[in-house]
This record gives structure tokens, sequence and C-alpha cells, in this order.
């Protein structure tokens, strides 16, 4: 039985500590409404996820169209994570987004980018609801975008840093007219 998950309405911001960085974490909602929103979030971003459903090829034919856009606002040399959703609830058969395809659509849009130092391609497939790679692909955002030397690195991963929270995010505003 898994807990209830909601879903991202406009924005969610988490603070993640890695090695000696504190990471400031953006969650846009992937709603076509939210889209405004989301390039305020983009702005200087070093790295950028782009979730798609990996049962429903529309969800990954608009990455092209409805995010790169959005990146226009980033760093030149944002890394951008292409991260197929919902591996737990893939059956054979519903898979309409093959891995190849995933991979190579994360090299297109990482040309400005020297892959070939990069331990892999920016291509993930997750579960948010086992946690199947969840952790991966922020470590390697993190590996790309703030390097650490091998003795902070170790101290990192002693200290569990990487963890994401599992339970609802709090409603409270900043701000209230």
């Amino acid at each position: 039985e898994f807990k209830q998950h909601d879903a991202t309405i406009g924005a969610a911001f988490f603070l993640k500590q890695w090695g000696p960085y504190n990471i400031a974490i953006w969650d846009t909602a992937g709603a076509e409404r939210f889209t405004g929103l989301s390039s305020f979030y983009c702005r200087n971003a070093g790295a950028a996820i782009l979730a798609f459903d990996m049962s429903i090829v529309s969800t990954f034919e608009s990455l092209w169209a409805r995010f790169i856009p959005l990146l226009e606002v980033a760093n030149e040399d944002c890394l951008k994570i292409v991260v197929g959703m919902k591996l737990d609830a893939l059956g054979e058969d519903q898979r309409e987004v093959t891995v190849q395809e995933g991979k190579k659509f994360a090299r297109e849009i990482n040309d400005k980018i020297d892959l070939s130092k990069l331990p892999s391609d920016p291509y993930f497939e997750t579960s948010s609801k086992t946690g199947h790679n969840v952790t991966e692909v922020f470590e390697y955002i993190f590996r790309y975008c703030l390097p650490l030397s091998e003795a902070q690195l170790q101290a990192a991963n002693r200290q569990g840093t990487v963890n994401l929270p599992n339970g609802k995010q709090s409603q409270k505003k900043c701000c209230s007219h």
C-alpha cells in the first residue's frame, strides 16, 4: 500500500544539504496553466528536471515545446535531466516511450554540455511511489553542479543528506493579503 501523493500546485520549495552546500529546489507544476510561473523559477538555474509519464507519449512530446523555452532564462550550461516517471505502474504493454528515445532526447537538449564528462546520459526512469532512482537523479545533478572532493562526498553520503521528504508539504503561506 502506498501513501497518498499530492500533485504540485503552483510551486513547492525544498532546501537540501549536499556536503558544504545548501541547495534550493523548486518543484514547479507541470500543468500548462502554470507555465508562466515556471519561467520565473528557471531563472539562472544550474539544472532542471524535465519529467514525463512513460505510459503517455504526449507528455514526452510536449517537453520540447512546453519546457525547453522556459529554460532560455537558465544558465547557458544548465544541465537538463530527462526523467521518465511512474516506472512502478508501467506494465509490459503500457510503455509508450523507450529508454533509447529518452536518452536521445536528453543528449539533444544538453548540446552545450560535454556529456562525456558525466557518468551516464542525463536520463532516468523513476518511481515516486517506491523511490526507485529518485535519490540518484538528485545526486547526479549535485555532482554535476556542485562537485565535491572525495572526502566531502563520503561525508555527504554518511550524513544521508539527499533524502527527500515523504510527508505532506506545509500549506502555510509567507504572505497574505
